[in-house]
């Protein structure tokens, strides 16, 4: 009896505090993460005053030793769950940062009136500017304008198509324009692709139509004079070659600015157009 009026026989441990259950209806809080515990014992273990202050990480893992005032960084296994939504970024393609480092469009389409003479008189800005938009419109219609223009100067397909009927004239006219149109597209389509072979982003609508376009309108002053001097004549054969460096000059700075290139890269590319306009048409009138 004594010895249980004195608590012997009892166990005299201190009674341990269970964990108090949520109400029905709320999750349990998610223990800490390592680095709260960390934090915690930390704490614990500092002198009297100098807790609260941030500790300073000396040779720590990367996770430990956060800066005073930041996020825990989170673990990658719970980067995507509920409440720790992974933070992402898009890449700008016209950014300078981003994957090609393409300049972005300096302004709106423009009108054909603008584009043809910013061909001639701004091409650097007109190209920058058009790199982005198809110009179908302008480039069929002016090559086809121009192929009809172009049999008259040459002399004997001029005078085949002067002393032929009508009937006979007026398709043979068509067809060379069309052919012209044609032939446009297929040199474009070299030059565009050829680009993309160098090293190039640029899109292939643009290139072709903007090739096309220089192919007509820097011939244009040959097949001016060619219509009333004739092909053979030797102003029109001077105009020519100087056309055709024009040309070379305009399909060089037009793929450097539609493709990101370099201009020695943006020449080679325009090599096989520049060739084939010279034997075609150049070299047609000397």
């Amino acid at each position: 009896m004594a010895g249980f009026r004195n608590g012997r026989g009892r166990d005299n441990r201190p009674p341990q505090q269970q964990p108090q259950q949520a109400p029905y209806g709320y999750n349990a809080a998610p223990p800490p993460y390592p680095q709260q515990q960390w934090q915690q014992q930390q704490q614990q273990t500092q002198p009297y005053g100098q807790q609260g202050q941030p500790q300073q990480s000396h040779g720590e893992p990367e996770y430990f030793g956060e800066p005073y005032g930041q996020q825990p960084r989170q673990h990658a296994a719970t980067a995507n769950n509920p409440g720790h939504t992974q933070m992402f970024s898009v890449d700008d393609p016209y950014g300078q940062g981003g994957p090609s480092g393409a300049p972005a469009p300096t302004g709106p389409r423009l009108p054909w009136k603008q584009l043809l003479s910013g061909i001639v008189l701004r091409p650097a800005d007109t190209f920058l500017q058009m790199r982005d938009y198809a110009v179908w419109g302008p480039a069929l219609s002016v090559t086809f304008l121009y192929g009809l223009l172009a049999i008259f100067g040459f002399d004997q397909a001029r005078e085949e198509a002067i002393n032929a009927t009508l009937s006979t004239a007026v398709p043979y006219v068509l067809m060379t324009a069309l052919g012209f149109v044609v032939g446009g597209l297929i040199l474009g389509a070299v030059t565009h692709t050829l680009a993309r072979q160098l090293g190039g982003d640029g899109s292939w609508q643009p290139t072709i139509g903007l090739s096309m376009l220089i192919m007509s309108i820097t011939d244009a002053p040959r097949l001016l004079f060619a219509l009333f001097l004739g092909g053979e004549n030797g102003l029109v054969q001077v105009i020519g070659w100087a056309t055709w460096l024009a040309a070379g000059a305009l399909f060089t700075v037009m793929v450097s600015r539609s493709h990101d290139l370099p201009w020695p890269k943006a020449l080679g590319a325009s090599a096989i157009q520049l060739v084939a306009l010279l034997s075609l048409i150049k070299l047609g009138t000397l």
